[in-house]
């Protein structure tokens, strides 16, 4: 589904992604790992094309998208779940819900999508009409990975879902990641709770200093010690 090759990205005239390749085949959970300032964020803005300067080749579905608008791409099917969340204040659950659906052909059908999200989120379904930022940051997670996933992309990237929130939720929302594969979502996933991520992942690529240094199946992963402290303690 989405292929990746030979991508490179600079902030100015720093370097900061080096020749960075990895694929994510339909119906995976992906995950990229390594220690802060990788390059895993900006792995992710270069994909859905939120940087200014790169290069090389972001093939998703059979089409090369660098060089499109990221809204481009989100009408394509790839969405984006930043770690600063970007929950609109001043707005209802329900309203930056039907944000998610603004640049999709299925905003006709809004009513009923936010319905079968609510469903997916009980939580969310009883906060429809609160205000969004009044809710806590698990929930207000929640609603951007729901937002995200209203106009039902094909591939899903989430950045850090894991950031500030309260153990109880995390656990919640990473059986959530579960369920969503099942039913057939695709994910890209960033995450600093490296055992978290890999327990739920199919396969792991390891960043260290914009470039991939390691790639293997999340379960050996999971077992090399040597590793995860090598590159993945923070």
């Amino acid at each position: 589904m989405l292929s990746v090759s030979n991508l490179n990205a600079w902030y100015g005239a720093s370097h900061v992604l080096q020749d960075v390749a990895l694929e994510v085949n339909k119906g995976e959970i992906v995950c990229l790992i390594g220690r802060n300032g990788a390059g895993k964020t900006t792995t992710l803005k270069s994909i859905i094309g939120l940087l200014d300067k790169t290069r090389g080749h972001v093939n998703f579905k059979g089409e090369d998208m660098l060089g499109q608008p990221a809204h481009r791409r989100f009408a394509r099917g790839l969405a984006y779940v930043p770690e600063e969340r970007r929950i609109v204040q001043g707005l209802s659950v329900r309203e930056n819900l039907r944000l998610g659906l603004v640049a999709s052909p299925l905003k006709t059908q809004e009513v009923a999508l936010i319905e079968e999200i609510a469903k997916i989120f009980p939580r969310l379904a009883e906060r429809l009409d609160q205000e969004a930022v009044t809710m806590s940051g698990g929930e207000q997670q929640m609603l951007a990975i729901a937002r995200a996933m209203i106009a039902k992309p094909d591939l899903i990237m989430l950045d850090e879902p894991s950031e500030g929130i309260m153990p109880v939720l995390v656990d919640e929302m990473f059986e959530l990641f579960r369920t969503m594969k099942q039913q057939g979502t695709t994910i890209l996933l960033v995450e600093q709770n490296v055992e978290l991520a890999l327990d739920i992942a199919d396969r792991a690529y390891v960043l260290d200093q914009g470039s991939v240094v390691h790639h293997a199946t999340a379960k050996a992963l999971l077992a090399d010690d040597e590793i995860k402290e090598r590159y993945c303690s923070v």
